[in-house]
């Protein structure tokens, strides 16, 4: 997959997770020797199960329109830790205390940590509709 094309789909991810007010949303890119096994993964939080499956949903909703399915999905019951597997990037969705025990930060503190608007920047900057320059009359 191009890296502008992967990158805009995480940044759609990151966009549903938004949508669904998802707390503490964090990107980590992850390095090409470090044994990862996916380039990005995104970290979010939801209040409560509900709010998680929520989250969870509009991620898999958003991503379906652009032809994209999850090869995995793992957690969706319990809802304290939701891992959608897009295989290139994974998301996962976590209540508040399984985020604090998992610590997936810190367990990938090698992995390039980034802001959302660094993907989300992009993307809109992309998809700006383009101004025909006008000459002078």
């Amino acid at each position: 997959m191009k890296k502008n094309d992967l990158k805009r789909q995480v940044a759609e991810a990151i966009d549903a997770c938004q949508q669904k007010k998802a707390e503490e949303i964090t990107v980590l890119e992850l390095e090409k020797g470090s044994g990862a096994f996916t380039d990005y993964f995104v970290v979010c939080s939801g209040t409560n199960p509900r709010q998680i499956q929520a989250i969870s949903d509009e991620v898999e909703e958003r991503l379906e329109k652009s032809g994209m399915r999850p090869t995995h999905v793992e957690g969706y019951k319990q809802a304290e830790w939701v891992l959608l597997d897009y295989v290139d990037f994974v998301v996962h969705v976590f209540s508040e205390k399984s985020r604090r025990f998992y610590d997936l930060e810190r367990l990938w503190k090698s992995a390039k940590r980034m802001e959302p608007s660094d993907l989300t920047r992009a993307r809109h900057r992309r998809a700006a509709p383009r101004h025909a320059s006008r000459k002078p009359a």
